[in-house]
């Protein structure tokens, strides 16, 4: 990343790392490999599990993240068809770093709310 320590520069465009860290910046896609992260999943387990976030947009974000290597779709030869996803070995090394940004959130949540509620009183109408 540039000056930092391993080479990579996220600023040019053409940077694997850039990739990563446009998967990482993506709210779904950290969540969806979040609650991959404690086993294979339905799709519908996933709505469940995950708030907020629409049908149309999992299913896109899944594909998005099966496409990057980071998660697999199982097709079960059954009826009616049952498809779960999980994470791939790749997929699984994500998870480490999302539970740090989670626990960073956690304790730094409402200090980001606070300065939040500053500036916008500071902010003319």
């Amino acid at each position: 990343m540039g000056d930092f320590a391993g080479g990579a520069d996220v600023f040019l465009a053409d940077c694997p790392a850039r990739l990563a860290v446009e998967i990482i910046a993506d709210k779904w896609a950290v969540v969806v490999v979040f609650a991959l992260s404690r086993g294979p999943r339905r799709h519908g387990d996933l709505i469940g599990l995950i708030g907020g976030i629409s049908k149309k947009m999992l299913t896109q974000t899944l594909r998005r993240l099966e496409r990057h290597g980071l998660v697999e779709r199982e097709v079960f030869a059954e009826v009616p068809p049952r498809v779960e996803y999980r994470l791939t070995d790749l997929g699984s090394t994500l998870v480490e770093p999302i539970a740090v940004l989670t626990k960073w959130a956690e304790s730094c949540g409402e200090a980001v709310v606070d300065a939040q509620e500053r500036f916008d009183a500071q902010a003319p109408s």
